[in-house]
């Protein structure tokens, strides 16, 4: 048994009816797709690797401990790996309905949180993974390490062989009973730790210092944004589709205009939600759109673990300026002082400090930090760069991969961005019922990049 950390824990308990939080990603690949036998091969053999894979969660009575990771005895390979085909020559548009579909489904909690699912029928003989993994498992970057123990960096890699496993016993009343109590125990045995720190006064007033530079960063935060309709209740139904791009081009943007990667996709997206408020008809001219940016805090020596290790920054994508550059300039400032403020560190300080919440009322606040309507930020950018070579499936080499990021807290749209050999694809995921018009976005964020490298030119 392994216990969860809060952080992890907190994905499960904000989830409900119309908020389910896997991650998950769309990779498409040439074909034909492997047999049903080729498929279990490859994952037989590689999921000794990642045990969390045959692990489902254990809650404890009343929520008076964080949940366990416990082996599941009745693990099927077969009940994960799925297979499904559209019409053929299947074409984007029918894809994204399928994805959207499968993604609006939540994940059975009696079972190791995770679905791998084989799409065929798509045109040029192309077919694709849909994956599926609950957000509690993993974040953005620990998924790109999976990716890298499930993929092969050369078409001929052998698939392995299956490890023998044996499923660990079932926790048992005393089990319960003594991670119930640790649980409880937690918090007042970090409430001793910091009344012994107060006989050390020098120690207490640093460790103040330290927790108001922490909070500094999100002082903005107590203004909350100009309000658009990317905010508001939401359905239990996703729509999802995918934006295009060379990295070639993002890096020709960043050397003619100056600032990073990252600073020249925030622009890009910039302009994609400018298109989408005037579409809608909503006022852009002096407005921004804030966006929680999340962060990997992951040290290198951590890299594999499955777990979640992010903190996050918030930016204001000034979709009210009209010059390109302009808008570019304006992220690069914005960037650069949360920087030199250390704001993703500073978050991640902050989020120790819950911690000392008895798992009871840690998962209470974060079901109400859901239902209650946020009014902080509008909406979610999350950017992970994958591998710059090609790598490969059951001999079939990967084409593009775009990511599937879900909607919470009332966030009715939210965009994922991963770099793959050269490409890069923004994963767009939006509520079924308040934003059937992503397609717009998605079209927005092409046009930019377009724009930028032509004056880049």
């Amino acid at each position: 048994m392994e216990r969860m950390s809060l952080q992890d824990a907190s994905f499960l308990y904000i989830e409900d009816d119309v908020t389910p939080m896997h991650i998950g990603g769309v990779a498409l690949f040439e074909g034909p797709p492997p047999t049903h036998d080729e498929l279990t091969a490859r994952f037989e053999g590689k999921l000794h690797l990642v045990p969390r894979y045959r692990q489902r969660v254990h809650l404890l009575p009343m929520n008076a401990g964080l949940p366990m990771w416990v082996d599941d005895r009745h693990f099927n390979l077969d009940y994960h790996l799925r297979r499904t085909a559209i019409p053929r020559p299947g074409g984007r548009q029918e894809l994204n309905n399928l994805v959207g579909r499968v993604m609006s489904q939540h994940l059975d909690r009696a079972r190791p949180l995770w679905e791998m699912w084989v799409v065929e029928g798509l045109e040029d003989g192309h077919w694709a993974i849909v994956s599926k993994v609950h957000h509690c498992m993993v974040d953005g970057v620990s998924a790109t390490d999976l990716m890298s123990v499930m993929f092969d960096t050369a078409p001929d890699q052998p698939a392995g062989t299956a490890a023998d496993w044996r499923p660990s016993r079932e926790p048992n009343a005393l089990d319960v009973l003594r991670h119930s109590v640790a649980g409880a125990l937690a918090p007042v045995l970090r409430a001793r730790e910091a009344a012994a720190a107060l006989r050390a006064p020098r120690r207490v007033l640093e460790r103040g210092a330290e927790a108001v530079r922490a909070a500094l960063p999100f002082v903005p935060l107590l203004r909350p944004p100009p309000q658009t309709s990317l905010n508001g209740p939401y359905g239990p139904h996703r729509r999802w589709m995918s934006a295009q791009g060379r990295l070639d081009d993002i890096k020709a943007i960043r050397r003619a205009h100056g600032g990073t990667i990252n600073d020249a996709v925030l622009a890009v997206i910039t302009r994609g939600f400018r298109e989408l408020l005037t579409k809608r008809g909503e006022e852009v001219a002096g407005r921004t759109v804030r966006t929680l940016v999340p962060v990997s805090v992951r040290a290198e020596d951590e890299r594999g673990k499955l777990d979640n290790r992010v903190s996050a920054v918030f930016v204001s994508l000034p979709v009210g300026l009209d010059d390109p550059v302009a808008r570019l300039e304006d992220i690069r400032r914005q960037m650069d002082g949360l920087k030199e403020s250390r704001g993703a560190v500073a978050g991640e300080r902050l989020t120790r400090l819950a911690g000392f919440a008895p798992p009871m009322l840690a998962a209470t606040g974060s079901r109400l930090a859901v239902r209650v309507p946020q009014r902080l930020f509008n909406t979610v950018t999350t950017n992970v760069p994958g591998p710059q070579q090609p790598i490969y499936f059951a001999g079939r080499v990967l084409l593009e991969s775009s990511p599937l990021i879900p909607l919470a807290a009332g966030i009715r749209v939210a965009i994922g961005i991963f770099s793959y050999n050269g490409g890069i694809s923004f994963g767009v995921t939006g509520d079924y019922d308040t934003a059937p018009d992503i397609d717009v976005l998605c079209r927005g964020i092409e046009e930019g990049i377009t724009e930028l490298v032509a004056l880049a030119s």
